[in-house]
């Protein structure tokens, strides 16, 4: 019996101390303006019914509504994070049900447009450029700032099929512009692809290993803008020349995808480079018709200014 009597007398301890955290829960629960408010507005319910529904009524007293109480997503203070609850009372039973809170639904939209913007050995400050930390101060960057918006407001029309091949010397802020224009991409939830040239070169060798060459050839040829970074630091082979970088532009330029570049040569320069391949042979007819398949996809527009890296 002695057992028995133990744990009988600890059963009426906690049941006391449970009766004594429902009443001061249910005090507190009651004593909120917004439960008050919505006990107001349907009379039907009991004081039985209350007490049937106050674990429903606690959960949603006790929570945040629509990020009042929570300085950040990350520091969401509900049950389900960036979910907010909201009540609904049918006769005697109360629901609690979840939407996804302002933050929450922020943050989706964020992420929505970051993953619009694929990039490939691409540093994190590009990727996070903006048009807004353009410098519109210096006179020998507004031609290029101009096309740029020309561009974006062509959007949705024929324009919009050539992209710009942007040009000039070391350091001005090539690079930075095509982050800019992803992101003036992403925002009207169009996606872009961003490649630095150099080592794009070594991924396509590289993908030979796992034979899947024509695979990522067919990413780079359909994507919605693709963008070549620093087009010419890079030594090609007639190869890649030809068989990638050539058959890339060919697609794209029938199918009037845009193609966006930056170089330290113009278009004619360029072409000298791309005519003397690896193995030193000068191909000076293979390398003009990747040029006139650039000027198809793509509008040469020179940039200058100040060196940022300076």
């Amino acid at each position: 019996m002695e057992p028995i009597q133990a744990s009988l007398k600890k059963w009426m301890r906690n049941n006391k101390s449970f009766q004594d955290n429902f009443l001061q829960m249910k005090q507190a629960v009651l004593n909120d303006p917004e439960i008050a408010s919505i006990i107001r507005k349907h009379p039907e319910m009991t004081e039985e019914d209350i007490d049937k529904n106050l674990i429903k009524l606690y959960e949603y007293q006790s929570q945040s509504k629509q990020c009042s109480n929570c300085a950040s997503l990350a520091q969401c203070k509900n049950i389900l994070q960036g979910y907010s609850p909201y009540i609904h009372i049918e006769g005697n039973k109360v629901q609690v049900a979840y939407e996804q809170c302002h933050q929450k639904l922020q943050y989706d939209e964020q992420r929505k447009k970051h993953d619009l913007i694929q990039s490939l050995h691409m540093p994190k400050d590009i990727l996070e450029a903006s048009m807004t930390q353009l410098d519109f101060q210096d006179p020998e960057r507004h031609q290029a700032i101009r096309e740029i918006d020309r561009y974006i407001q062509s959007i949705d029309t024929a324009e919009a099929a050539k992209g710009i091949y942007f040009h000039g010397p070391f350091g001005v802020g090539k690079t930075y512009f095509l982050g800019a224009i992803a992101k003036e991409l992403a925002d009207k939830h169009i996606s872009s692809m961003m490649i630095y040239m150099p080592e794009f070169v070594r991924e396509i060798k590289a993908s030979f290993k796992d034979d899947s060459v024509n695979q990522k050839i067919e990413l780079f040829k359909k994507v919605d803008v693709l963008m070549l970074d620093d087009i010419g630091a890079e030594s090609l082979s007639a190869w890649f020349r030809d068989e990638v970088l050539g058959s890339i532009l060919q697609y794209r330029m029938m199918q009037h995808l845009p193609v966006f570049f930056t170089s330290n040569f113009n278009l004619k320069q360029l072409e000298q480079h791309l005519a003397t391949t690896t193995n030193g042979d000068t191909e000076k007819v293979k390398a003009g018709r990747i040029i006139e398949r650039i000027q198809q996809v793509s509008k040469e527009v020179p940039l200058f200014g100040a060196n940022r890296r300076s």
